[in-house]
């Protein structure tokens, strides 16, 4: 009898011809340096791609565990699909044009999920669409990356970038798909579920800039809110609203833009 995988990374896909090949090659790159790859489940959810996404898919098609493709409601419901096919014990979200850091990634998170912690976590390069480093994460922007990380953190804002968040699927909630900034709600109660949080000491991923939230920015600034509200109370994220605009407008004064 097969053995359960330990890890199922996801990637959502939808008309990413453009970006789905460099997803699709560092996580073939990574599995390269794994020793049982049969621990590692690779999920592609694409929502009716109309473009060569899944021709691109199929060139891949020795390291993928499933395609389905089927019209969706969005990003979130099709990362609720995922989840809900998912069979590993943790879930990685990998996007469209997201990219495993580096080959010896996959080697060192399943080494690290010996801890059996129900989270882990580490900070995140971020790139362009030419493929260009800007920086860190926790440095790029105003959001800091605490060794120890409580749900609390979360009051300014999202603290770790959704695709260097590993969770145990088992403290998993279902995203809310009418809420752009739903990443921000399932990383908070993904944290208030959790037991155990752990820090990776490597770069998970390479983040490709520019998601839904930012082509849909006013929304997701809205919607943002409703996050918190829901988490910290009304005053407490109206006031923290104001000091979420404070710190970008002075941070862009001294850094650029960074979003």
């Amino acid at each position: 009898m097969d053995s359960q995988p330990i890890l199922t990374i996801i990637t959502v896909t939808y008309n990413a011809e453009k970006y789905v090949a460099r997803t699709l090659r560092s996580v073939q790159a990574a599995l390269s340096q794994v020793a049982d790859p049969a621990l590692i489940e690779y999920l592609i959810i694409d929502g009716l791609s109309k473009d060569s996404t899944l021709s691109i898919c199929q060139q891949y098609s020795s390291i993928i565990s499933r395609i389905v493709s089927e019209k969706d409601r969005g990003i979130y419901d099709a990362m609720n699909k995922g989840m809900e096919l998912a069979t590993g014990q943790y879930l990685w979200f990998l996007n469209a044009g997201d990219e495993i850091f580096n080959s010896k990634v996959l080697a060192g998170l399943l080494s690290a999920t010996a801890t059996r912690a129900d989270v882990y976590y580490s900070d995140a390069m971020m790139v362009d669409e030419s493929g260009r480093e800007h920086g860190l994460r926790s440095q790029f922007t105003p959001h800091s990356l605490p060794e120890n990380i409580q749900w609390t953190d979360f009051a300014l804002g999202m603290k770790i970038c959704h695709q260097a968040f590993i969770v145990r699927k088992q403290v998993a909630p279902v995203y809310d798909i009418s809420n752009l900034s739903a990443d921000i709600d399932w990383e908070i109660t993904c944290l208030q579920r959790a037991g155990r949080v752990q820090f990776l000491p490597f770069i998970l991923c390479r983040y490709l800039m520019g998601g839904t939230s930012v082509q849909n920015h006013r929304r997701s600034l809205v919607d943002r809110f409703l996050v918190l509200q829901k988490h910290f109370g009304t005053i407490q994220a109206t006031f923290n609203h104001l000091r979420i605009f404070w710190r970008g407008a002075v941070f862009a004064m001294r850094r650029g833009k960074y979003w």
